[in-house]
């Protein structure tokens, strides 16, 4: 990815290095934690919120690649996706209001409530901020086996997806249908929202390439890699040695690079609409 000449967003708050109590335990055990970490758009507010906070944590080196650099880089696909979605929302008549991005280790105070690294990075619609534990994408690299720039700036493009759904009214919206739903069809809403974010992730990588020529050979390749590598599917068997569909929250390996390359190949807000989608299957 050609991101070292980028604009660098304003909108980068770093706090890494602070001490924050990291929430753990209260009837949450460790398996769950690491379950946890196998998934990223977790509202840690869901899981987290009210467990009583039993060690602090100091923060951990977050890459190999320096504190320095990984803060630059994850600022320049910000600003990106800044400069890419101001122009869609502005072809649809509406204004994109900027979303903040804080950079933690360990653990992270959020409108949300307390979330540790484990939880893996979300997006909280109550502060409209990201928040990232750098410490992922060696995860990314190590465990999943998704290395590269490109695999990074997806994660980061996917949780810009999430507050673009928030600017739109579309989480709200599901949101409301989750509480009058039983678990499987909160879990298949849900999937939706996941994947329509994935597809947001794909038109941002395609606008902003037509505009600034940001990606080079095995880009996309990259950003498939981690879509295939964080499928509910895929992390469940690794996990528990089996696959429960009606379980997924996020959606399998084929249906995420499915809906990024919809995204990419397409480039348009208005062909990611995962909810016309009738049947569960057809996703």
């Amino acid at each position: 990815m050609r991101w070292t000449s980028g604009r660098q967003s304003d909108n980068v708050e770093d706090q890494r290095g602070s001490r924050v109590p990291l929430v753990a335990g209260g009837g949450i055990g460790s398996i769950v934690l690491v379950l946890l970490a196998l998934y990223f758009g977790v509202d840690p507010s869901v899981v987290l919120q009210g467990q009583p906070a039993q060690q602090t944590q100091q923060a951990p080196a977050a890459s190999s690649r320096g504190s320095d650099e990984i803060r630059d880089f994850v600022s320049v696909v910000l600003a990106d996706t800044e400069d890419t979605w101001r122009e869609l929302f502005r072809r649809m008549n509406r204004e994109y209001i900027d979303p903040k991005l804080v950079l933690f280790s360990g653990s992270v105070q959020s409108a949300c409530g307390m979330a540790g690294a484990a939880v893996g990075p979300f997006y909280c619609p109550g502060d409209h901020k990201l928040y990232l534990d750098t410490s992922f994408f060696r995860d990314l690299r190590d465990r999943f086996g998704a290395p590269g720039d490109f695999a990074q700036a997806y994660v980061i493009a996917h949780e810009v997806g999430h507050h673009v759904q928030t600017l739109l009214g579309i989480s709200d919206k599901v949101q409301n249908a989750r509480r009058g739903a039983d678990r499987t069809q909160a879990n298949a809403l849900s999937v939706r929202l996941e994947l329509q974010a994935d597809c947001f992730a794909g038109v941002w990588a395609k606008n902003a390439d037509k505009t600034r020529h940001i990606l080079e050979e095995g880009d996309v390749e990259e950003a498939l890699g981690a879509a295939t590598a964080i499928g509910d599917d895929r992390l469940q068997r690794r996990a528990e040695g089996r696959v429960v569909p009606e379980s997924f929250t996020h959606g399998s390996s084929a249906q995420r690079v499915r809906w990024f390359q919809r995204g990419f190949e397409s480039g348009e807000v208005r062909q990611c609409d995962t909810f016309a989608v009738q049947r569960y299957g057809a996703l």
